[in-house]
């Protein structure tokens, strides 16, 4: 790679071919399942959840794959396109589950109700239907209520970041995890038995009978942590837990060859990888994507020089926990 090619500060506009992006950041997203590495006793710990039907909580530092996990085993077994709900401190069970508009029912509702008085006033011929305003339209299922709803093989869900949401939303998802169902009250007063609701991740639409939801085939569920707080016993005791390793050569190793190829055995890429993992191990916090970023631009046979290169080391390679 010429760096000086590309911008150089100097406010004279150019025309520029950039290079090829790394592989893990082309748009559209390329399926990132089939390159990860699971460490040792991850296999098991998945094959122990789906047993069980029930969730895997896998703790880890930042970086570490915890969330890539889910979407190898979709591939790997067929399980569909990876449901996600990324937890935030006002993630809550309920939007989890279904989103209902309530405001915009009742604005549609307000527009119908004008529109039947007007349409009253008009001669018969110029009369037309009234805006619907069936629950349906209003109605959306979440990640998780898609996840649980009946289908011949499970879904995959991935709870990402649990660790970041409210206090109780562990203790809140006990019940719904344990029973693999729960309702829709709008629908279960509604003066329809069934309604077609849309599900999370797309416009394909289910059927649900006086507003319960209950799976046929418990999903597989991922829920990763940062290990930034303690989960309450009941919790805990419904999963499958796994705490990722700390990182060694050989696995950090394996990585990136699964991402990079051959190019990943050169002096310049096994040097990476040696301080990469004697810093972690000395505490600090680093993710393998910031690896992998560096190895794809320092490693090549056209790299900046030696100052340069390290300053780009430097910057690519910068501490998580700093300023």
């Amino acid at each position: 790679m010429t760096w000086n090619s590309y911008y150089r500060g100097d406010g004279v506009p150019r025309e520029v071919t950039l290079p090829e992006p790394p592989p893990w950041r082309t748009f559209p997203r390329r399926p990132v399942g089939t390159v990860f590495q699971p460490p040792d006793g991850l296999s098991d710990a998945v094959n122990a959840a789906l047993c069980l039907r029930r969730p895997l909580l896998v703790t880890g530092a930042p970086g570490s794959g915890k969330s890539t996990l889910i979407d190898s085993v979709a591939a790997e077994l067929q399980l569909g396109p990876v449901l996600r709900w990324h937890i935030t401190s006002r993630s809550i069970l309920a939007e989890a589950l279904y989103r209902y508009d309530v405001l915009g029912r009742i604005h549609a509702q307000q527009l119908a109700s004008g529109a039947d008085r007007a349409r009253a006033a008009l001669p018969r011929r110029f009369q037309r239907p009234a805006l619907a305003t069936d629950i349906a339209l209003f109605l959306q299922l979440g990640p998780l209520g898609t996840a649980l709803l009946p289908a011949p093989r499970p879904r995959a869900l991935l709870i990402d970041e649990i660790d970041k949401g409210d206090l109780d939303l562990p203790s809140d998802l006990l019940d719904v995890l344990e029973r693999g169902e729960f309702e829709i009250p709008e629908l279960a007063r509604y003066d329809r038995d069934a309604v077609e609701v849309r599900e999370w991740d797309g416009e394909a639409r289910h059927t649900i009978t006086r507003g319960h939801v209950a799976c046929s085939e418990f999903p597989f569920i991922v829920m990763t942590s940062n290990g930034e707080r303690d989960f309450p016993a009941p919790f805990l005791r419904r999963c499958v837990r796994f705490a990722m390793p700390a990182p060694t050569v050989d696995m950090i190793g394996r990585v990136v060859a699964a991402h990079l190829g051959s190019a990943s055995v050169s002096p310049r890429v096994v040097g990476l990888v040696n301080d990469f993992v004697t810093r972690v191990q000395a505490g600090e916090n680093l993710a393998v994507d910031q690896l992998l970023s560096a190895v794809f631009l320092l490693a090549g046979d056209d790299v900046p020089q030696r100052a340069q290169r390290e300053r780009l080391r430097a910057l690519i390679m910068r501490e998580l926990s700093g300023v």
